[in-house]
């Protein structure tokens, strides 16, 4: 409830839009486990009678719901509670995953050596043309599609990664195989539209939110050894970026 002042007047409270009342009743109906996971919400039309509204209104109450990943849409067969969020600390994805007590998962499409480009170079504090390993990987959690990674790397630091067992946690294999300790990671995080592409790689319809990151990971000597950016589903996935202050 919103309070609207006049120059002379007491305030006044202006009434909350109908779709955000009914969006707030079926928020709680999910949060207190009265609707469970992968459960129907009523029909559109049912809805629509309960609240004395029109199905316009219905439909942005439960489009409000789909942005928040609290529920997903089936054309054919209607509204469904979604599974909670995915949380996902900045760091590796496989960890990630495996501390939020599901099991990690990559489908690579494509592996290759190139020369960096201007944006890579820049990403990896490189001359243009420095020989990198680029890849581009679908990362899941218990089989679901989060994350589009497309991911570079300096190949003179990490000779030969691209012989490596590229399904699991690359930084693993960069600390075992390599002997490189990883200091530190920043990132910037962005809100996209998802183009046709990525949509369908993460089964998402196109057009929808999703959360682009784009970030460097440097060793302890200070060189930048990695450069990527990872475009997730905004619905699937919630990201924590955590830095320190009073120590800075």
């Amino acid at each position: 409830m919103t309070v609207e002042k006049g120059r002379d007047a007491a305030p006044r409270k202006v009434a909350e839009p109908a779709y955000l009342r009914i969006a707030d009743a079926l928020r709680e109906r999910i949060d207190s486990g009265e609707l469970g996971v992968n459960e129907p919400l009523a029909p559109e039309r049912e809805l629509c009678v309960e609240w004395g509204v029109s199905r316009m209104t219905v439909r942005r109450a439960l489009g409000v719901l789909e942005r928040e990943g609290r529920v997903h849409r089936d054309a054919t067969r209607g509204t469904y509670v979604s599974e909670p969020r995915v949380r996902l600390r900045l760091g590796s994805f496989s960890q990630e995953v495996v501390r939020a007590g599901r099991q990690p998962g990559a489908e690579l499409f494509w592996a290759e050596v190139r020369p960096a480009d201007d944006e890579v170079a820049s990403g990896l504090n490189v001359q243009p043309g420095h020989i990198v390993y680029a890849l581009r990987r679908l990362r899941k959690s218990d089989g679901e599609p989060l994350a589009v990674e497309t991911t570079y790397y300096r190949a003179d630091l990490v000779p030969g990664l691209l012989d490596s067992d590229l399904d699991g946690s690359l930084w693993d294999e960069i600390r075992d195989r390599f002997g490189l300790r990883l200091a530190r990671t920043s990132a910037e995080l962005q809100v996209v539209v998802l183009d046709a592409e990525n949509s369908g790689y993460l089964g998402a319809r196109q057009a929808t939110g999703g959360l682009q990151l784009t970030r460097q990971t440097f060793i302890d000597t200070g060189e930048c050894l990695e450069y990527a950016v990872d475009v997730y589903r905004a619905d699937r996935v919630s990201l924590t970026i955590e830095r320190s202050v009073d120590d800075e």
